[in-house]
């Protein structure tokens, strides 16, 4: 401080204080008043003084004044002194009262970043003052918002990064474009211009705080073209967050924030008396749809960019300001280079500008209008340089348009009647304004650009010269005019018209050797020590014969790639030809064609590269370079190697069809594999089932058999069983053979039985009729001997038939027979029962198996359905907790803000203790 004193001069001799005095006691009342209007004074003075003793104010007041800031908040009136005091300090547009003080003025930059870098330094002051944004009050927000624009001007960077880690800092900010005073809201498109200047973060916080919504809501109330410096202030905001912002970009595209752009370009039918504020807001639209496509932008984006301008209708409305009539010269010229990258690269586009026409009478393509104005030297130089980068955006990867331009040259479809693209331009070509020699060369050079089929179709070219003089090639017509020796700018665009017509294109190559002369004009350009200004045209003439090397397919004899490279050796040196070679690319104005494809140059002397042509260079002067250095060895060297690498890579190519096609059969094998493997898994798990059925039947076939049941029925059960397993153990094998033996035993008893019941029966019937006829026991008897006889066995009826009295022993025996043979029919009765029980017990569990299978997979389905179902409720819920913190910020913010304005609020808080208080008093006895 003493020093400061010393620096303004002390203590003055008079009876009057100086201004540092003044100052020094008006910082000793704002410390130490405890009274706050007497603090208010005191800093309402030195508010008063701040801008004619800036220095003094600064160095002493400045920390008081922070003071003020952090302990009088409830005053606004004391925060507005302060703040205001603070902004003139720190601002540059101080204006000095006195003439003196001019000298003061030189240094009133460098002395506002120096109060400006002392007072970030504490970081609280920075957020202190961000807080003071949320007070709605005029008199500390206005000049709150004016502090901090001040600051970001001064010390941009720094105040960046602590608004960067401040809570809500960025919010508050963007608060201001909704107050409703449009002081305030004006001031905050200022701030936030400085806030996003060369900050990506910063750029994008703002841009998803929901700027572009909020900025094109303000363009739109404000008339938008037609609007005044509001509009214009918006739209620079625009283009800090979106140029060189990819994301931003991508941002305000997927918002849908492009079609709200076409009304903006709305132009009335009688456009005389521009205002110079609508110019300024149309030239800033335009610029604002040129950073959305620009070709420095990554393809993906400006392509949709491109696709949205024109689905929306905005590339037709460029294309209407374009055709009207009464536009701005600059306003017209930049909806020109709008336009041209609206178009560049995108085939829809490109095919929609090609199909526009020209409101005259009769109708013409829209190119063709723009084409005249490009080779009419009396329009302006940034039109026809517009209109040529249209141009050329028009031809950008369009094959299409190229055939096209080059057709209107074609002897088929020329039309005299008409004026076409190819007229224009040939006349251009050979017109004495070097400007549009260079231009139109350009131009038929980009129809051209990568297109080896049009190339071969503009040799068919012919133009008639003079009367009785025969019709020319136009190569030709293009290498007498470079003999004759015109202007450096014409020679210059013929050449890099030659270039490009002959790269990667031999049969050119060839027309252009077979005239005699070229050759030897060429190695004359190449040879002669000429000034400055022709070593682009000796660097230009080495390119072209180096393309005549490189592309030479040897066909005529006199001109093969051998002899051309001799003669260069012997008229030139290779040394030398290299080094004219050079000359193209060391160039100053070739660096500068190559940064951007818009030609910018400040005057038409400059402009003798295009952009495409110095990529072509960069890519043919090391491969011309090489093919003059090789000798005729290397040569054959290299043709073997390439043939050797042919074969080496039919060889690959034939192993890559081979390695595929073994990948396609493994592939194939490993999905075999995987599928036979489940099946087998398949299999275990069903052997492991089938196992256990087997012996639990096993085990009931043992208890059965324990019990005395009939074989026939265990029979039964374990057949039945292996109809519904589907398969026989090998280890049940033996048993089932030896159950089968059994059965057949049984059924051979069974037969045997039946027989001897069915005699027996026979002999019932005869004893009865011998007994109901009288005859004699004998023939009783003759009978029952035949019956044994014929039965083989020894039975008690035929031992017993000797008398009369043995008659009543066999009606026994048959009764017995009886007896049992109804007891084998009821046993027989019970299996067959057994049988049948069993068959509807299987026929059951297979519809409940059936049944629970479907149940299941009914199941599955739901459980599916439920899970989604939770996933959506929980989503859902996570959408409704964040919606419910956000109401809570907003509520709580609306209430800090009501308080402020002295308004009641009543915090849930105090509702709470309110309602617990009411709930005692409801329980105290009365």
């Amino acid at each position: 401080m003493n020093f400061l004193r010393g620096v303004m001069g002390g203590q003055s001799a008079g009876p009057q204080p100086s201004g540092a005095e003044t100052v020094q006691k008006l910082c000793d009342r704002v410390a130490s008043s405890t009274l706050l209007d007497d603090r208010r004074d005191a800093v309402r003075a030195l508010k008063a003084l701040s801008k004619k003793y800036r220095l003094e104010v600064g160095s002493q007041a400045m920390e008081h004044l922070v003071n003020v800031l952090q302990t009088d908040r409830s005053d606004s009136e004391i925060i507005g002194y302060a703040l205001d005091t603070l902004c003139n300090l720190i601002s540059n547009d101080v204006e000095e009262e006195e003439p003196e003080e001019n000298a003061q003025k030189t240094n009133s930059d460098d002395l506002a970043g120096q109060f400006a870098e002392i007072y970030i330094k504490q970081q609280e002051n920075l957020t202190l003052l961000l807080s003071l944004l949320e007070e709605f009050d005029f008199h500390v927000r206005w000049p709150a918002v004016k502090l901090l624009t001040a600051l970001l001007k001064n010390q941009g960077p720094q105040v960046q990064q602590i608004i960067l880690v401040s809570p809500m800092g960025v919010s508050r900010m963007m608060d201001l474009l909704a107050d409703s005073r449009e002081v305030i809201r004006n001031d905050g498109l200022l701030l936030l211009q400085q806030l996003t200047k060369a900050n990506a973060a910063i750029q994008k916080i703002v841009a998803f705080e929901n700027a572009f919504e909020r900025l094109l809501d303000i363009i739109t109330e404000e008339g938008m073209s037609d609007g005044g410096i509001v509009v214009e202030d918006c739209l620079l905001l625009l283009l800090n967050l979106m140029r060189n912002n990819s994301s931003n970009q991508n941002f305000f595209k997927e918002g849908s924030y492009i079609q709200r752009m076409k009304p903006w370009f709305e132009v009335a039918e009688d456009n005389s008396g521009w205002s110079a504020q609508k110019v300024t807001n149309l030239h800033l639209m335009l610029q604002l749809v040129r950073v959305l496509v620009s070709p420095v932008n990554p393809p993906g984006a400006t392509s949709n960019c491109q696709k949205s301008a024109f689905q929306c209708g905005l590339l037709q409305q460029l294309c209407t300001i374009l055709m009207a009539t009464g536009v701005p010269a600059d306003i017209l010229t930049e909806t020109i280079n709008t336009v041209s990258e609206v178009i560049r690269g995108s085939q829809v586009n490109q095919d929609y500008f090609a199909s526009v026409n020209a409101p005259s009478n009769p109708p013409r393509p829209a190119i063709v209008v723009l084409l005249m104005s490009m080779v009419n030297e009396r329009q302006p130089f940034v039109l026809r340089c517009a209109v040529l980068y249209c141009f050329q955006c028009f031809l950008y990867k369009n094959q299409k348009g190229q055939a096209e331009i080059v057709a209107t040259l074609l002897p088929a479809t020329i039309d005299a009647n008409s004026i076409s693209a190819g007229q224009l331009l040939c006349g251009g070509l050979f017109s004495t304004d070097s400007l549009s020699n260079w231009c139109a060369a350009v131009a038929l050079a980009h129809a051209l650009q990568d297109n080896s089929i049009q190339k071969e179709q503009l040799l068919r070219v012919q133009l008639a010269t003079s009367l009785g003089n025969p019709p020319v090639s136009l190569l030709q017509q293009c290498t007498n005019i470079l003999s004759q020796g015109s202007k450096v700018q014409t020679r210059v665009g013929l050449l890099m018209l030659l270039s490009t017509w002959m790269t990667n294109c031999p049969i050119a190559v060839t027309h252009f050797l077979h005239n005699q002369t070229n050759v030897p004009f060429l190695t004359a350009q190449i040879s002669e020590n000429l000034g400055e200004e022709e070593q682009l045209v000796q660097g230009l003439c080495a390119l072209l014969l180096g393309i005549c090397i490189y592309y030479n397919e040897n066909s005529l004899e006199n001109y093969t790639k051998e002899k051309l490279k001799q003669l260069i050796e012997k008229r030139i040196g290779k040394e030398i030809f290299i080094e004219k070679l050079a000359y193209i690319s060391k160039h100053e104005l070739y660096s500068r064609a190559g940064q951007k494809p818009q030609p910018s140059y400040s005057s038409p002397e400059q402009m003798l590269f295009d952009h495409e042509f110095t990529k072509l260079v960069k890519e043919l002067e090391v491969l011309i370079t090489k093919a003059v250095q090789k000798s005729s060895e290397d040569e054959k060297k290299e043709e073997e190697v390439k043939k050797s690498l042919e074969q080496h890579d039919s060889i690959v190519s034939q192993y890559k069809e081979l390695i595929r096609e073994q990948d396609m059969q493994l592939n194939e094998l490993k999905k075999q594999v995987a599928a036979l493997t489940n099946q087998n898994e398949q299999s275990q798990t069903t052997i492991t089932q089938q196992t256990s059925q087997i012996q639990q039947l096993r085990d009931q076939y043992n208890l059965l058999k324990v019990q005395g049941k009939p074989l026939d029925s265990q029979h039964h059960i374990h057949n039945e069983a292996a109809q519904i397993n589907g398969i026989q153990p090998k280890a049940d094998a033996e048993e089932i053979g030896r159950l089968r033996e059994e059965i057949e035993e049984l059924k051979k008893q069974h037969d045997v039985l039946e027989g001897q019941l069915a005699e027996k029966e026979s002999v019932i019937d005869k004893l009865r009729t011998n007994q109901t006829t009288g005859n004699t026991g004998e023939g009783c008897l003759d009978i029952a001997g035949e019956q044994t006889t014929e039965l083989h066995k020894p039975v008690a009826i035929a031992e017993a038939a000797s008398g009369d009295n043995d008659s009543a022993s066999a009606l026994m025996k048959i009764s017995q027979l009886e007896s049992r043979l109804s007891a084998l029919d009821d046993e027989n009765q019970k299996l067959k029962d057994q049988v049948k029980l069993l068959t509807e017990e299987q026929r059951t569990l297979n519809q409940q198996l059936a049944s629970t299978t479907s149940t299941v997979a009914i199941l599955e389905t739901d459980k599916r359905k439920l899970q989604q179902e939770v996933t959506e409720s929980k989503k859902e819920q996570d959408d409704l907790l964040v919606l419910l913190a956000d109401q809570d910020q907003k509520i709580f913010g609306f209430k800090n803000k009501l308080k402020e304005l002295g308004e009641p609020v009543e915090d849930e808080d105090d509702l709470e203790s309110a309602d617990q208080e009411d709930d005692d008093d409801d329980y105290e006895p009365s």
